[in-house]
């Protein structure tokens, strides 16, 4: 096949203190493009301990360049969009750490507790939000006791301010918000509209998406027809704000549009898929990290039906993928400490030029912001009337 692609091994970074345990959450810096972030804790609950994290660059590829130990095993991370000194962390024992990166200390700014609040279970996704004109800096989390939660950091302390409920819902009784079940759900993957600041979504252990609002916490917007298994990541396009995938431990990759709550496109990946991530760089190339040590890139303008490359990068198992916001290079983490570094083939590096009959900005120009929304608009136009001009 002339469209198929590859990924090319370049390093794998280690860290000797890591041996023994997984790779649990990866994240880039926002401003320093070579920098990035690797969390170590433990996928098997029963072995789990203490954890790590580790800050690498791509200039280094011998020692991290910044480590801080943490009590519990780490699960997920976020830098702050706009403060990249600032590293969110969240633990298997609920617990949350503000790291600050520029400090020579090996300890975290802030550390939840007892008195600040904290959740009861593993948080299991952090995220950081944009604070605008505010001295507070805010961040999110989800975690498996069923909560979303609110933290607010100020210059004296971290606090916890509970924002939503994450109820059951009878997935054999049909849609209705009238048929919750007792007890709460637990909560695995969260993401933030980039568009429409209010808006986000979280998946669930038992394989459903909420669609949810800060502004109306008391129930959800809409459930989508998620997994028969556990969510593993929920994430949102980039650059059409309409468009989300998902992945599961029931081995598919969905990919929704906002209005419909049934998939647009579903990807069978014949192995449990543990994350997935856009690429920052074309709107319609994606990536998947499964079990049985495989990276699976895809993209839909050139085949909306498989993988433009499915490549065993590993003998163990996958845990993290993400991609690098300036070159075309993916980091994947494994379950034996590594994280492997691997650079696209040109066949996955085509980021589009401007489409005839969609518009541009005023003016008649195009950003490469516009280039990319055209793109996917153009892909939702071939499987789906409503996009069709």
């Amino acid at each position: 096949r002339t469209d198929e692609a590859t990924l090319c091994p370049l390093w794998k970074f280690s860290y000797e203190r890591a041996k023994r345990k997984h790779v649990t959450a990866l994240c880039w810096n926002s401003q320093y493009t070579d920098l990035f972030a690797a969390g170590f804790g433990s996928c098997d609950f029963a072995r789990n301990g203490k954890g790590l994290v580790c800050c690498y660059t791509l200039k280094n590829t011998s020692h991290p360049e910044f480590v801080v130990p943490t009590e519990s095993g780490v699960i997920c991370l976020d830098f702050h969009p706009k403060y990249p000194s600032l590293l969110a962390v969240g633990c298997h024992d609920g617990s949350v750490l503000v790291i600050d990166i520029k400090t020579t200390s090996k300890k975290p700014i802030y550390s939840s507790s007892l008195r600040s609040g904290q959740h009861c279970d593993p948080v299991w996704q952090i995220r950081w939000q944009d604070n605008g004109t505010s001295k507070e800096y805010k961040f999110y989390t989800v975690s498996s006791d069923g909560k979303v939660a609110n933290w607010i950091m100020n210059k004296t302390e971290l606090k916890m301010e509970p924002m939503m409920d994450l109820k059951l819902i009878d997935s054999c009784a049909g849609k209705s918000e009238d048929s919750p079940l007792h007890g709460l759900a637990g909560g695995c993957a969260i993401d933030f509209n980039r568009k429409l600041d209010n808006l986000f979504l979280v998946g669930t252990e038992e394989g459903m998406i909420h669609e949810c609002s800060k502004a109306y916490s008391a129930q959800y917007l809409k459930t989508f027809e998620g997994h028969r298994m556990g969510v593993n990541a929920l994430k949102w396009n980039p650059f059409h704000e309409d468009i989300f995938m998902s992945c599961s431990e029931d081995w598919r990759l969905q990919i929704f549009e906002h209005s419909s709550t049934v998939p647009l496109i579903s990807f069978d990946l014949g192995n449990a898929v543990n994350d997935v991530c856009w690429s920052p760089l074309s709107s319609t190339v994606f990536a998947a990290a499964t079990t049985d040590g495989k990276v699976h890139a895809f993209d839909l303008a050139q085949n909306k039906r498989d993988p433009l490359c499915s490549q065993k990068i590993a003998r163990t198992k996958l845990t993290k993928i993400s991609f690098s916001s300036k070159d075309f290079i993916l980091i994947v983490g494994d379950d034996r400490s590594l994280v492997h570094t691997l650079k696209m083939s040109p066949n996955l590096r085509k980021i589009g030029t401007p489409q005839q009959g969609l518009g541009g900005n005023e003016g008649g120009q195009f950003d490469t912001a516009t280039i990319q929304r055209n793109k996917m608009v153009q892909f939702l136009a071939s499987i789906n009337k409503k996009y069709a001009q």
